[in-house]
């Protein structure tokens, strides 16, 4: 029960992104839950590839290549559903960040929601 509502509400923060961006899109909330699931899906599978293969240059920026990695998820997405647009890589990361607040929010909010049993 608890992916099922965090995953719904990772796709009402996408339409918060759309809503609030003009640089990212989605046609629908069919499309937003498309998106959302395929971000988590690049986000398990392929961003800690990614850290890995980047590690000295996270290192050398300081961690700030991580939301450059996080925009390429993100772009990435874009270019894999129709109903999911990104105008371009700037757009990506700003949505990515705008993305990854809501994200924060939400995993706050879901641990007051459904308590770790003891």
């Amino acid at each position: 029960m608890k992916m099922i509502v965090r995953w719904l509400l990772l796709a009402a923060a996408l339409l918060l992104v759309d809503y609030l961006y003009e640089g990212v899109s989605l046609d629908s909330f069919g499309s937003a839950m498309g998106a959302a699931f395929v971000l988590g899906l690049l986000n398990t599978l392929l961003r800690p590839v990614l850290v890995l293969l980047t590690l000295p240059v996270t290192l050398i920026t300081l961690g700030l290549f991580l939301f450059v990695i996080n925009a390429l998820m993100f772009f990435f997405a874009a270019h894999l559903l129709d109903g999911f647009h990104v105008a371009n890589f700037g757009a990506a990361l700003i949505g990515s960040l705008l993305y990854s607040l809501c994200g924060m929010v939400i995993d706050v909010a879901m641990e007051r929601l459904f308590p770790p049993r003891a």
